[in-house]
C-alpha cells in the first residue's frame, strides 16, 4: 500500500540551532510543501517536507509529541528521534490552526495505534506463553525461565534485522549454534516446538520483512513520483508567475494608456471649449468690424482735428513769439523812457531847490 499523503500545505520551515538552542535557523529559502503521511504497512504518520531533492523534514508523529502555536503564524514542536525542533512559518494564521488541527488528530491517532500494537502483543506473548509450556512442574520452573529469556533476545534480533532492512541493510543470520542445549529427553519435544515457533516467527518476520521492503520501493517510487510532480508542478508555477509578470505589465501599459485617454479627453473638453469661444467671439465679429470702421473713421476726423490744432498750435506760437519781440522792444523803449524821466525828474528836483533857495534869499 506504501504511504499516502493526508494533508498538505506550504509554509517556510526553520530548525532549531544545535549550538545555542536559541536561534532559529531556515532550513528552506522559500516556502514549501508540507505534507501528513500515513503508513498502511506500518500504521504510522509522520510529517516530511522536500525542497527540490534534499529532504529537510522526516519527523515519525508520536503520542507524546506537542505542536505549540508561538504567534499567531509560527508553530513548532519538538522531535526527540531526530534530537531538534522543528518550526513553520505559515502566511495566514488560518493555515496554521489548521495544521496545528491536524496535528492534534494525528497525534491522537497515532496514540490509538499504539494501544492497539501494545494489545496486539501481550495477546500474541500470552498465547505463545500457554501453547510452549507442556511439561511437569518441575520441568515448567526449570525450562520456561531461560526459554523465555531467550526468546526475547531472539525477538530482539529480529527486531533489529528488520529496522535494519527498512533501512536498507540486509538481514543478518540468526546463530541457531547459540541455544542452550537440551537438559533432557522431555526437553527435547519442548525445543523442538519452541525452535518451530521460532521459524514461523521468522517467517512471520520475514515476510513482514518482505512487505517493509516493498513499502519503501513504493515509498521511493511514489517519493520519485511526487518529486517528478513537485518539479512539474514548479515549473507550471514558473510559467504562472511569468504570465502573471506579463499580466501586470499589460495592467501597467493599461492603467497608463488610460491615464492618457483621460489626459486626452481632458484635452479634447478644453480644445471644444477654446472652439465654442472662437465661434462666440466669431458671431460678434461683424459687429466689431463695423465699430472698428465707426472707431476709424473717429480716428481719421480726431487726426484732422488734431492736424488743425496744430496749425493753430503753430500760428499762436509765431503770434507769441512776435509778442515777446515787441515786449522786448517795449520794455527797452520803456527803461530809456524811463532813464530820460529820472533826468527830467532830477532837473525838476534841482529846479525847485534853486527856486527854494532863491525865495529864502528874497
Amino acid at each position: 500500500m506504501g504511504e499516502q499523503p493526508i494533508f498538505t500545505t506550504r509554509a517556510h520551515v526553520f530548525q532549531i540551532d544545535p549550538n545555542t538552542k536559541k536561534n532559529w535557523v531556515p532550513a528552506s529559502k522559500q516556502a514549501v510543501t508540507v505534507s501528513y503521511f500515513y503508513d498502511v504497512t506500518r500504521n504510522s504518520y509522520r510529517i516530511i517536507s522536500v525542497d527540490g531533492a534534499k529532504v529537510i523534514i522526516n519527523s515519525t508523529i508520536t503520542p507524546n509529541m506537542t505542536f505549540t502555536k508561538t504567534s499567531q503564524k509560527f508553530g513548532q514542536w519538538a522531535d526527540s528521534r531526530a534530537n531538534t525542533v522543528f518550526g513553520l512559518g505559515f502566511s495566514s494564521e488560518q493555515q496554521l490552526t489548521k495544521f496545528a488541527e491536524k496535528f492534534q488528530e494525528v497525534k491522537e491517532a497515532a496514540r490509538l495505534a499504539r494501544d492497539k500494537s501494545q494489545e496486539k502483543i501481550e495477546t500474541s506473548s500470552n498465547h505463545s506463553q500457554a501453547s510452549s509450556i507442556n511439561g511437569t512442574d518441575d520441568e515448567k520452573a526449570s525450562s520456561v525461565g531461560p526459554a523465555n529469556t531467550h526468546l526475547k533476545s531472539e525477538n530482539n534480533k529480529l527486531k533489529i534485522a528488520l529496522t535494519q532492512r527498512a533501512a536498507g541493510w540486509t538481514v543478518p543470520t540468526l546463530p541457531v549454534t547459540a541455544w542452550p542445549p537440551p537438559c533432557s529427553a522431555a526437553n527435547v519435544k519442548k525445543w523442538e516446538i519452541e525452535l518451530q515457533t521460532l521459524r514461523e516467527s521468522n517467517a512471520r518476520l520475514t515476510t513482514a520483512l518482505q512487505d517493509s521492503s516493498a513499502s519503501v520501493e513504493q515509498w521511493k517510487r511514489q517519493f520519485s513520483l511526487c518529486h517528478d510532480e513537485n518539479d512539474r508542478l514548479r515549473n507550471k508555477i514558473d510559467e504562472l508567475e511569468e504570465q502573471c509578470s506579463e499580466i501586470n505589465r499589460e495592467k501597467e501599459k493599461n492603467t497608463q494608456l488610460k491615464r492618457r485617454i483621460e489626459e486626452l479627453e481632458l484635452e479634447l473638453r478644453e480644445k471644444e471649449t477654446e472652439l465654442t469661444d472662437l465661434r462666440k467671439q466669431s458671431e460678434i465679429i461683424p459687429q466689431l468690424m463695423s465699430e472698428c470702421e465707426y472707431v476709424s473713421e473717429k480716428l481719421e476726423a480726431a487726426e484732422r482735428d488734431n492736424q488743425n490744432l496744430e496749425d493753430k498750435v503753430r500760428s499762436l506760437k509765431t503770434d507769441m513769439e512776435e509778442s515777446k519781440y515787441r515786449q522786448r522792444h517795449l520794455k527797452v523803449e520803456l527803461k530809456s523812457f524811463l532813464e530820460v524821466l529820472d533826468g527830467k525828474i532830477d532837473d525838476l528836483h534841482n529846479f525847485r531847490r534853486g527856486l527854494s533857495k532863491l525865495g529864502a534869499d528874497n
